[in-house]
């Protein structure tokens, strides 16, 4: 897919893979660990044929990838791969902003470890400034 990307602009290239509410909700899902059809169905209340569009727009995409985990009969579940879970710090910039902006009573994210709040934010690797604390621009990869 990266060789043939459908926009010239990263967040609607992001979008055109991940971005209407059912896929990223079963994205969601497949990080707190659900895999199977009937638990997506169940969890999300999504119509059958809706659901399965998105797993498939997601396997397609390359965010989810299909595993057969009963022979007989040929049942098969759905596994984050490696683009799935680059995903999920996605997922918490969503939720962040919405606990913020929208929901002060939304459920908060707890690190398991310590048991404390996590709050999450977008830090860019290489300057180690927090994402919106500075200009920013685009510019072209430049050719090979």
């Amino acid at each position: 897919m990266k060789n043939n990307l459908p926009h010239d602009c990263p967040v609607a290239c992001g979008l055109s893979f991940a971005g209407d509410t059912w896929s990223i909700l079963i994205l969601r899902d497949a990080h707190v660990g659900l895999t199977r059809f009937d638990q997506f169905r169940k969890n999300l209340g999504i119509a059958p044929t809706m659901l399965t569009k998105r797993l498939g727009t997601l396997t397609k995409a390359g965010l989810l990838e299909k595993r057969i985990y009963s022979e007989r009969p040929i049942r098969e579940e759905y596994v984050l791969t490696t683009a799935g879970q680059d995903f999920l710090p996605v997922l918490m910039m969503i939720g962040a902003w919405a606990q913020r902006n929208y929901g002060e009573n939304l459920p908060r994210y707890i690190d398991e470890e310590t048991g404390l709040e996590i709050e999450p934010i977008g830090i860019d690797a290489v300057t180690g400034a927090k994402l919106g604390s500075r200009p920013i621009q685009l510019s072209r990869p430049v050719p090979d």
